[in-house]
């Protein structure tokens, strides 16, 4: 590992704060490029030009990382709650400061819409501000004793090191939502950003030691996913993972940290069902309809994939919805586009593989279904109707601009085809008839359920999903109690 203080050249420029461009890992409190002098390549998917050049770290190297982070976790544990809490919000209040950078950073690299660039950054300071709050207020359960003469406490106690594994979707909102809630819980943290999208992380990092973090407390680690993570599954000394993914990817972390045991959140894939029933505000259900699809392009967990619409209003749905989706704009997140790039070729391909197992199938094609003009990881936004239940699209999880619509005859019909998958994160509905709305929403075998509205994520509540879309919460109390274990203690004075 060797230590760096230089900013290498890259094209990045022109921000406000250019030492916010870190192109080197940050390991016990210092800046590190690898001892072999491997690095790995960023590019813009929306021009496909160069950005720079990132450390790739050995697994020697991220094996230092928890050292330093182990080092570092006596003395962050044994902080008053008030010494953390400080921390946080100024952390929270430097991630704010910056908004501007950092959504600009957001946009080059990852390609969403600038103004989704902020609100992320918005959502991403969110977390520290709540955790730098809660810190302070863990919510201790108490226990009554059933023992004479014999007093009980639970304590809640930091678990050890916490390693963290964010996506390219969302890289500075997952990061935060994590460490923010393990810092603010004890532990000290290590953490892997995807290799499209370290920028973002790093400025963070370099936030955070701004914000006067100690040396090791947070630790970014750079380079290929396996070398970097796999010495934290086997490593004893880490003692929870939390990871945002893929539902494939979360399954092998989860065999692998078996041997240690370790504590894990995995918030994994979605294939979240929009219903729309007859009785609903069409004019509000159309316009949602596009946010819960179209938001980040369509790269999001929480993206509706499966459209299903009451048969008596299937035709309207399906003409104004196609109509608000062909006035979206498609361009480069710097001109505030409503469809951005996607992030590499393998989701432009999996695009054309849907639509084109969806047609064979017998879908029909209202708009788009083809790569857009604007380059080679563009592609149009897209409605299918009559999508049939063998189609692909209606298996998997798309990830990109596709809707795919079908038609209901019943509720019990538009349950058991929104069940009918072994993902179980987010489900939307549309319906003014409140004996419906409570009985579908117990129905819905989902860990969140957004009634009439899209946006139901934030700091203060419980996300997660059911089934094979992860295990644990992030967010809430519950995001940091997931770093923490009970401890019981029974007390006697003799």
């Amino acid at each position: 590992m060797t230590i760096s203080a230089d900013v290498p050249k890259s094209p990045l420029t022109g921000f406000e704060d250019n030492r916010l461009i870190r192109q080197f890992a940050y390991i016990g409190g210092r800046w590190v490029a690898s001892a072999s002098s491997r690095t790995f390549s960023v590019t813009d998917p929306a021009t496909g030009a160069w950005l720079g050049d990132v450390a790739s770290l050995s697994a020697q190297e991220s094996g230092e990382a928890v050292e330093a982070a182990a080092r570092a976790f006596p003395a962050w544990a044994g902080a008053l709650p008030q010494e953390r809490s400080h921390l946080l919000r100024r952390w929270f209040e430097l991630i704010l400061a910056h908004r501007q950078d950092l959504a600009r950073l957001m946009v080059l690299e990852q390609g969403k819409p600038i103004s989704e660039a902020q609100g992320e950054i918005d959502y991403a300071a969110s977390f520290v501000e709540y955790y730098a709050e809660q810190a302070k207020r863990p919510d201790i359960p108490g226990v009554t004793s059933h023992l004479p003469d014999a007093e009980m406490e639970v304590w809640l106690e930091p678990v050890g090191v916490a390693a963290l594994i964010t996506p390219w979707n969302f890289p500075s909102a997952m990061l935060t939502r994590k460490a923010a809630a393990a810092l603010a819980a004890g532990c000290t943290v290590v953490a892997h950003p995807s290799h499209e999208t370290p920028y973002s992380a790093l400025a963070l990092a370099e936030l955070a030691e701004r914000a006067g973090f100690p040396a090791g407390t947070f630790n970014v680690v750079t380079g290929d996913a396996v070398a970097v993570v796999e010495p934290w599954l086997v490593d004893p000394r880490v003692r929870a993972l939390s990871f945002t993914g893929s539902t494939e990817i979360g399954r092998l972390l989860y065999a692998r940290s078996a041997g240690t045991v370790k504590r894990l959140v995995l918030e994994l894939g979605g294939h979240a069902p929009f219903l729309v029933f007859a009785d609903a505000d069409m004019d509000k259900a159309v316009d949602e309809a596009v946010k819960a699809k179209f938001a980040t392009s369509g790269q999001d967990c929480l993206a509706a994939n499966r459209f299903f619409v009451e048969g008596t209003v299937y035709d309207e749905f399906c003409r104004r919805f196609t109509q608000r989706v062909g006035a979206l704009t498609v361009g480069a997140g710097l001109d505030d586009p409503d469809i951005g790039p996607l992030m590499n070729a393998r989701a432009i391909a999996k695009q054309e593989e849907q639509v084109a197992d969806a047609l064979r199938a017998g879908a029909r094609l209202l708009i788009g279904g083809r790569r857009h003009d604007k380059g080679p990881l563009f592609f149009q936004p897209t409605v299918l109707a009559d999508v049939p239940a063998c189609a692909s699209i209606m298996r998997e999880e798309t990830f990109g601009p596709v809707a795919a619509v079908a038609p209901f005859d019943s509720e019990e019909e538009a349950l058991q085809r929104a069940n009918d998958t072994e993902y179980g994160l987010v489900a939307y509905l549309h319906t003014r008839d409140p004996r419906r709305i409570y009985r579908v929403s117990r129905a819905l075998q989902y860990g969140m359920v957004a009634v009439n509205r899209t946006k139901v994520t934030g700091a203060p509540i419980p996300f997660g999903g059911m089934k094979q879309s992860g295990i644990g919460r992030e967010g809430a109390l519950h995001g940091m109690h997931a770093f923490m274990d009970m401890k019981y203690v029974c007390r006697d004075w003799a």
